[in-house]
């Protein structure tokens, strides 16, 4: 009987002494994983740390809608004429091939000014060569306007001028619908 609580103890003692050097190196291995740094493979360069992503609204060829194209744009290009430098590139067209241009060729922005919460937008008459048979052709020339300006904060509405001054085809204050108070 005594060779049997002997055997018994000695299994047991084995067993905790085995258990307890796994859970010691489990735990060691543990706080080795925490102390490791990340390394990125590449340092994040001033150029990319300057970037930030815009949205500019143009026709989906396919379905005849409206769709954001997000562009990667220097905050120094956007950060003093952020209207001026938006509007732009709306003139200039999509990169993406399945987007459209809305906003009619040789196009030119003569100025942008902020009144309030409106941007006004001083365009030359070539603005006034789209399709006017097309009602959809004029609503999806101001949405795209009035979708890609209102994302910076400040903005609510744009108002159209053609050489600076207001035109019958563009008199009003057009808003986007979620932004109006």
């Amino acid at each position: 009987m005594n060779k049997k609580i002997v055997i018994i103890f000695t299994v047991l003692l084995i067993i905790i002494l085995v258990g307890g050097y796994c859970i010691i190196n489990y735990f060691k291995g543990q706080e080795e994983t925490t102390i490791e740094e990340y390394t990125p493979e590449e340092e994040i360069t001033e150029e990319q740390n300057r970037q930030t992503i815009v949205s500019l609204y143009f026709l989906e060829k396919d379905t005849k809608e409206l769709a954001p194209e997000a562009r990667l744009v220097d905050i120094k290009e956007i950060i003093n004429q952020p209207y001026d430098k938006l509007v732009n590139m709306l003139i200039e067209g999509p990169k993406n091939e399945k987007y459209e241009k809305l906003i009619p060729d040789n196009t030119k922005l003569n100025q942008t000014y902020k009144e309030n919460d409106t941007v006004y937008l001083d365009f030359s008459s070539e603005f006034l060569n789209y399709n006017k048979e097309d009602i959809q052709v004029k609503e999806n020339m101001i949405n795209s306007l009035v979708k890609t300006l209102t994302q910076l904060t400040e903005i609510n509405s744009i108002k159209i001028l053609i050489d600076g001054q207001e035109n019958e085809a563009f008199a009003e204050v057009y808003r986007l619908e979620q932004k109006e108070s």
